[in-house]
């Protein structure tokens, strides 16, 4: 599934969208990386679906933190930030794989950091710049992550910024 993003505010949408259309079986965990170039919008996307999942504290990108953690009424989100990882041992150290679980929703920036570290996708979001605005390339890879694609399809909101359905 494919978006254009003019600008921030439509990143927002699409945050606000991916929380209201995680599938129910998140009970069981569910895993999102967040790909893109520094400034990209990852957090910022990350920030607005945490919000619509009812965070109401400060949320704070993890770049220096590496990981905050969020007790929601529902789920418990895990966000990660892997820029500044220097090797496989540091994203071991982290405990990420032991962190999913049921009610876990883990989002992972710079994936690519944290290699076979890290525990599998089911959806893999991709922030790409295109001129003013920004790209956004949604693939599901488990049927967990299918499922969150055809729930985010149903979600009206979106359907000005949609270039594709697959």
């Amino acid at each position: 599934m494919d978006f254009f993003l003019a600008d921030s505010s439509v990143t927002d949408s699409l945050g606000r969208a991916l929380a209201r259309s995680i599938p129910s079986a998140v009970l069981t965990g569910v895993v999102m990386y967040l790909r893109g170039d520094l400034g990209a919008g990852k957090t910022s996307c990350v920030r607005s679906l945490l919000r619509a999942l009812g965070a109401d504290g400060p949320v704070r990108s993890p770049t220096y933190t590496l990981v905050e953690t969020y007790n929601l009424a529902s789920l418990t989100c895990v966000h990660v930030d892997l820029y500044r990882i220097q090797s496989l041992t540091e994203v071991d150290e982290l405990g990420l794989r032991d962190v999913i679980g049921p009610g876990c929703l883990l989002l992972v920036e710079w994936p690519e950091r944290g290699a076979a570290a890290l525990p599998t996708a089911d959806l893999d979001l991709s922030l790409l710049y295109a001129g003013e605005g920004r790209r956004v390339c949604l693939q599901a890879k488990s049927p967990l992550g299918a499922e969150w694609l055809v729930n985010l399809g149903h979600d009206t909101s979106l359907t000005p910024y949609v270039s594709n359905l697959t």
